[in-house]
């Protein structure tokens, strides 16, 4: 006579197979045992200020009546830029082979960046200029660098 070909762990294979399924099918039997979510308790409700929330919201608030003709939907206008306005300063600092300086504003302790394509006038340190500011890649730039001719206070006379 043949051996029988299931060999002992085969058979197990086999028992673990069918326990699972039996797990699988208890599951199963649990789940549709146990009473449904009612579709009230499914709702989700968004209240006044876009927060999600499970109460329904209370009719007797008033609600807002707002003029869909005033939203606008388009780029807003140009206002008025406040770094194009002029400024004034003095050059800190100056290189006239790299080409580049700082010029440290008047008004406050800022510094910033100048290149020579930013002059309109020849500089040098200790140059009083009026200039415009720009947004540059590592900072504020000043452009359009104007010389300025200091102001003299002079001293009235006394002539007799």
């Amino acid at each position: 006579m043949a051996k029988s070909q299931e060999t002992f762990n085969k058979k197990e294979k086999e028992k673990k197979r069918l326990k699972k399924r039996q797990e699988k099918l208890a599951r199963r039997e649990e789940r549709k045992s146990q009473p449904k979510d009612s579709f009230e308790d499914m709702i989700a409700y968004v209240d006044e200020h876009g927060n999600i929330t499970d109460t329904p919201p209370d009719p007797t608030i008033k609600k807002q009546k707002i003029n869909a003709d005033l939203i606008e939907i388009s780029i807003p206008k140009k206002g008025t830029n406040p770094l194009s306005s002029m400024r004034t300063g003095k050059i800190d600092f100056f290189n006239e082979q790299k080409g580049f300086g700082f010029i440290k504003e008047t008004n406050s302790v800022e510094k910033y960046f100048v290149h020579v394509h930013g002059l309109i006038d020849e500089v040098h340190e200790g140059d009083l200029v009026s200039f415009e500011l720009e947004r540059g890649v590592k900072g504020m730039n000043a452009v359009q660098v104007r010389k300025v001719e200091p102001e003299e206070k002079s001293e009235p006379t006394e002539e007799n």
